[in-house]
């Protein structure tokens, strides 16, 4: 007899805090995973949170300690402002909640620090939304990278350029680097972990850039930030709000041939594999099957409290993103290399 394993799965309640977009996407994810309950979102914005309880069939608060109070709540999902994860995360986890905490982890490693800390010391999960691990190029190009069947990496290089902040994109806390983390975090966390999560750890990193475009900014619009690796290889990261076509993709160079990603999605991209010595092949991103993305971070996450095993994605990638970004900002700032740990 078939078992329908969805009848015996435990469900895990969660409280989404922050009804941006982003939150708003983590919830719509949520809500199409097997086994979770949205039991309440807050918002500091009541059209916001009230809108998105509507949206979810669902309780809503504007004060997020009183989502934290609801014993029916095992995990949040946090997807405020940046600069308000620490303290969000801190109270969660003392609250006996597991976490996920959108990108960027927290604009400085202190606040990072503290999550990590709140997490361990109450005894519950935390994981961060690097997202574009779940994403179909990201995951195929690490995969062929760690299969070896090219050879260690060499060179690794990304680029993910676009325009000035505009429309809704373009509110203050974004503009400025306290409170959004800058691009190198907001935006670029997700190609630093990438690089990081495929090549190994990074051990320096020299930031050449500038403030060009988006001058009403506190933080460059233009980074390439070139990364050491422990291993030995060197990457690249092409950074830019100065970009009037742009632009997301990238390539690894590895000892026995290369991976060329020139773009990460849409129309027919393709990753091209090719040996030295060999005839090459080329993937198409869209036959590669892979699950809704946001929908799979959820689940994964979900799954982990369920298990009672670590999520594959930690505070530990977290901050290491946080502070590479970092890295790069002081580079720019002084014109030297910066070694890691800072």
């Amino acid at each position: 007899m078939q078992i329908d394993e969805t009848q015996s799965m435990e469900t895990i309640g969660i409280g989404i805090i922050g009804c941006g977009g982003m939150g708003r996407s983590l919830a719509n994810g949520a809500n199409a995973v097997e086994g979770i309950e949205i039991i309440s979102v807050s918002d500091l914005q009541k059209d916001l949170a009230k809108a998105a309880a509507d949206n979810l069939n669902t309780e809503y608060t504007t004060d997020y300690h009183e989502l934290l109070a609801n014993d029916r709540i095992r995990a949040v999902l946090i997807a405020s402002p940046p600069f308000l994860h620490a303290q969000m995360a801190v109270d969660a986890a003392n609250a006996g909640k597991h976490v996920f905490s959108e990108k960027p982890m927290a604009p400085t490693l202190e606040d990072c620090d503290a999550m990590i800390s709140a997490a361990v010391d109450n005894e519950v999960y935390l994981t961060i939304g690097l997202v574009c691990r779940y994403h179909a190029t990201h995951s195929k190009v690490r995969e062929i990278v760690q299969s070896n069947e090219l050879g260690a990496p060499v060179n690794m290089m990304v680029h993910r350029i676009g325009g000035p902040w505009r429309g809704g994109h373009r509110t203050p806390w974004r503009l400025e680097r306290a409170k959004s983390g800058g691009s190198l975090m907001e935006i670029n966390a997700h190609e630093i972990d990438f690089m990081r999560w495929t090549c190994g750890e990074v051990v320096s990193v020299f930031g050449a850039g500038g403030k060009f475009v988006q001058k009403e900014t506190d933080y460059p619009d233009v980074v390439l930030a070139s990364l050491k690796f422990e291993n030995g290889a060197v990457g690249l990261l092409h950074s830019s709000h100065a970009a009037a076509v742009g632009g997301y993709g990238g390539r690894v160079d590895c000892e026995k041939g290369t991976i060329y990603f020139p773009q990460i999605w849409g129309g027919d991209a393709s990753i091209q594999i090719k040996p030295f010595e060999e005839e090459g092949k080329s993937i198409r991103i869209g036959d590669i099957k892979v699950p809704p993305p946001v929908q799979q971070e959820v689940r994964v996450f979900v799954d982990s409290i369920r298990n009672g095993t670590v999520p594959p994605i930690t505070g530990v990638d977290g901050r290491a993103a946080v502070e590479i970004a970092l890295a790069a900002y002081q580079s720019v700032e002084t014109g030297q290399p910066v070694s890691l740990p800072l």
